[in-house]
């Protein structure tokens, strides 16, 4: 039986309730984070806290950086306990406001945040990641902070169902007439010969995956530019890739039913991703 952690417990899944007065399931008030494991190494964990702090604190959930850094040994027990120190894993990690009577403002001073974590089998999709996906466009309808990763994702879930719809794997998000990202996924492309995404600011996230892969790009001394992406530009583009915790670096092939490029994963996605891969699992 999957064991989770909740509010300094570790608890049999089907045991974990909170309060139907929880702030996160009452208004979407709270932070989380998706890390991967492999072989019960945790990858990119630093990044992946500072990301937490930040987003706690930009919405002032008193839980600072020296808890959410006791999240780290919370996690590797959770691997233990569920068998997941081989293989890849995902971890969940959330923070809400905690329990209170319904009203917008913040509950009392004191109210204690409500804290859960979970691991579960991450499966490689290695066919997608080397033959590429399908991808449809769709308004960016997300608010104005997307820099925080709260759990308020409706704009990115009816996103994905518009590409799940279409028969699609992501949606590419266009707001005042460029791409910013997906629904679940940081977004590049070949334009002219040139790598490029959106820059960091408040309209993205900001992707642990893509820090990596921009890291990447400089050690490969690859043609790179944080610019956003038109529209008219996406649709010539030569290459579209996404990224991210779940997919590493996977082609789209398709956009809204055309070709991109050849229609193939292109040379630059390519590259990125095996290096990508060598970075996360180690050379073959």
């Amino acid at each position: 039986m999957t064991t989770v952690y909740l509010n300094g417990e570790y608890l049999p899944h089907d045991r974990a309730v909170i309060s139907v007065d929880d702030r996160g399931f009452v208004f979407g008030d709270g932070i989380y984070e998706g890390i991967r494991a492999i072989e019960g190494r945790i990858f990119e964990w630093q990044a992946h806290a500072d990301r937490m702090v930040d987003g706690l604190t930009g919405i002032r959930i008193e839980f600072g950086a020296d808890r959410v850094a006791a999240l780290h040994g919370v996690c590797e027990r959770l691997l233990r306990d569920n068998q997941l120190t081989t293989g890849d894993a995902f971890l969940y990690l959330q923070v809400t406001r905690g329990s209170a009577p319904r009203a917008h403002g913040f509950p009392p001073p004191g109210t204690p945040p409500n804290v859960y974590v979970s691991a579960t089998r991450l499966g490689r999709r290695v066919d997608q990641q080397q033959s590429g996906v399908k991808a449809v466009t769709y308004p960016d309808l997300r608010w104005a902070r997307c820099d925080w990763k709260t759990i308020n994702l409706l704009g990115s879930v009816l996103a994905r169902q518009a590409a799940i719809d279409a028969g699609a794997f992501e949606a590419v998000m266009l707001r005042d007439g460029v791409v910013t990202e997906g629904a679940s996924s940081t977004i590049f492309g070949v334009v002219d010969g040139v790598l490029r995404t959106h820059p960091l600011g408040h309209r993205i996230l900001p992707s642990v995956t893509r820090k990596v892969v921009m890291a990447l790009i400089a050690e490969h001394r690859l043609p790179v530019e944080e610019r956003a992406i038109t529209e008219a530009e996406l649709r010539r583009a030569d290459e579209l890739f996404l990224c991210g915790t779940a997919n590493n670096i996977t082609p789209i092939v398709s956009l809204d039913g055309r070709p991109v490029g050849t229609g193939a994963p292109g040379p630059l996605t390519a590259r990125l991703r095996e290096a990508l891969d060598a970075r996360i699992y180690g050379p073959r």
